[in-house]
């Protein structure tokens, strides 16, 4: 595994070094600028969320752009943004034309949804194998259409696509288990 990309959950990032040993981690985008967000007057969001999209690709703009926070007196959202900032550029080890779907969670948050929206019309599961036989089997549904149909990412590269297998596989029993605990 060379890169994991995740929100800014210090756990997560504990549990990144211990795992996966030499990889990197990558702050998701949409939550940095929703952590920078949460320290500032909702008045002020629109204009600052529109910069920091602007300073995202350049992290010397983006400690500019921190003090220039903290000079108007947001040093909590400059906090934030000083702590993250290195995290947030790791995505560019990957080709160019991936670097627009990986630089953020939402592959894995789509992933996550259709399974919600799939298991929560059944209600309740008979046992914790039915659901694992249908969480499977929408992964491998969602599988097919990214090799025949439309392509979230084109890999040229057997070994990407493995990563990208093993971690769809590796969170499997996480969100099986979340569901199995907090069924609502």
């Amino acid at each position: 595994m060379d890169l994991v990309i995740s929100d800014g959950h210090k756990g997560i990032q504990t549990a990144v070094e211990r795992t996966f040993p030499g990889s990197s981690w990558q702050m998701c985008h949409v939550h940095f600028i929703r952590a920078v967000l949460r320290k500032i007057p909702r008045k002020y969001h629109k204009e600052i969320a529109e910069r920091l999209k602007g300073s995202l690709n350049d992290p010397t703009q983006l400690l500019l752009y921190a003090k220039e926070l903290a000079g108007r007196g947001f040093s909590r959202a400059a906090d934030t943004m000083e702590r993250f900032h290195e995290g947030l550029l790791n995505y560019q080890v990957a080709p160019v034309e991936h670097w627009k779907r990986i630089r953020s969670t939402n592959l894995l948050e789509r992933i996550h949804k259709e399974l919600k929206r799939r298991t929560k019309s059944i209600g309740a599961f008979p046992n914790d194998q039915s659901l694992l036989r249908l969480v499977v089997s929408i992964l491998i549904d969602i599988n097919e259409e990214w090799i025949t149909g439309k392509r979230y990412l084109s890999f040229t590269s057997e070994i990407v696509t493995k990563c990208c297998i093993y971690s769809m596989i590796e969170t499997l029993p996480i969100e099986i288990e979340r569901k199995i605990l907090w069924r609502k």
